[in-house]
């Protein structure tokens, strides 16, 4: 499906082209910007559009009807809004900011441009994932007694070395930048969190990133569920695995891989959860990110800008996210 959709894409960095590809299916990219001048020229001479290098000089001088914000985390705020009240509708990168305070002041700042702020959640579409929701939506696994997320990937030194990812201030922390995904699938599959107890340390990259490279938490739902959120970026040499186990009333079951992408176990009263699906996960040569399923992101962005009730990611949904990190990090202490 063409249309003359107008894009612009903030933030030339490795997510970018992943935008970029799925963004020329729907329409053109008018203009691309980077304050890295060589970034922002490669995406614009990859996709045939105009290089900026100032986020003000491309808001004043191209008008876009989507503007995908590709920039660190702390920035997100600062650039959605300036597109927002530039006139453009606005697709953000996850997370939606690092803070409730910031998310707030997008929400607003959409809602008085008349625009349309949509949040990337690219892991909603694992194939796995998607159709635990789905069983758990039609009350097939009963009540939901406790659950398990483990969050455990590779993030050496290299990884941190001359970018914005560790900085507290650009990144937030290891939940915003590594593993936001996955505390949005909880909530997405079991509500709002009530309580939350733990700790953190930083146990491996003491004066490479200003915060938790390690954490463990106990949570209770609001629904009465309880369970624990365990997380690290110390798995040695490579990624080991994002699962989210579930024990209910009628049905055991997890899901899994390094990407929450395949269904490891399942016992079921019924027919359990059908999928042959895992998919990719985005590679950016030496580490792997989250899943790549930014063609389901832009087909339904699609979607949504052309009908208001179709499902998908919005603002709410970022601010939740953002307001369970933070709550999370308040509740606990750097060790």
């Amino acid at each position: 499906m063409n249309s003359s959709l107008r894009f612009a894409i903030i933030g030339c960095g490795k997510i970018a082209p992943r935008h970029a590809a799925e963004a020329v299916k729907y329409g053109r990219i008018v203009a691309v910007c980077d304050s890295i001048k060589e970034k922002a020229d490669t995406i614009a001479s990859s996709f045939n559009s105009k290089p900026y290098y100032s986020i003000d000089d491309l808001l004043k001088n191209e008008t876009a009807d989507v503007v995908a914000i590709c920039t660190p985390n702390g920035l997100h705020a600062e650039h959605s809004i300036k597109a927002l009240k530039a006139g453009a509708n606005v697709l953000c990168e996850k997370p939606l900011s690092t803070s409730t305070a910031d998310a707030l002041q997008m929400i607003q700042a959409a809602g008085q441009a008349g625009k349309k702020l949509f949040v990337v959640k690219s892991t909603r579409y694992n194939p796995a994932l998607a159709a635990l929701k789905k069983a758990m939506d039609e009350n097939g696994l009963g009540r939901i007694f406790s659950f398990q997320l483990n969050c455990f990937w590779n993030r050496p030194a290299a990884y941190y070395a001359d970018s914005w990812k560790g900085d507290k201030t650009l990144d937030g922390g290891t939940l915003f930048t590594q593993f936001s995904h996955y505390i949005d699938a909880l909530l997405w599959l079991l509500g709002d969190i009530k309580s939350v107890t733990g700790i953190t340390n930083n146990f491996a990259h003491q004066g490479i990133i200003d915060f938790e490279d390690s954490g463990v938490v106990s949570v209770e739902m609001k629904s009465g569920a309880i369970g624990g959120i365990n997380w690290s970026v110390n798995a040695f040499q490579k990624n080991m695995e994002v699962s989210l186990s579930i024990i209910a009333e009628k049905a055991s079951i997890e899901i899994g891989g390094e990407y929450m992408n395949k269904i490891i176990y399942q016992i079921t009263d019924g027919a359990g959860l059908n999928t042959s699906e895992n998919g990719k996960a985005n590679d950016y040569g030496f580490y792997k990110g989250s899943m790549s399923n930014h063609d389901k992101i832009y087909e339904n962005l699609i979607k949504a800008l052309n009908d208001v009730s179709h499902p998908f990611a919005s603002a709410a949904d970022g601010l939740k996210t953002v307001e369970t990190i933070e709550r999370i990090y308040k509740s606990v202490s750097l060790r």
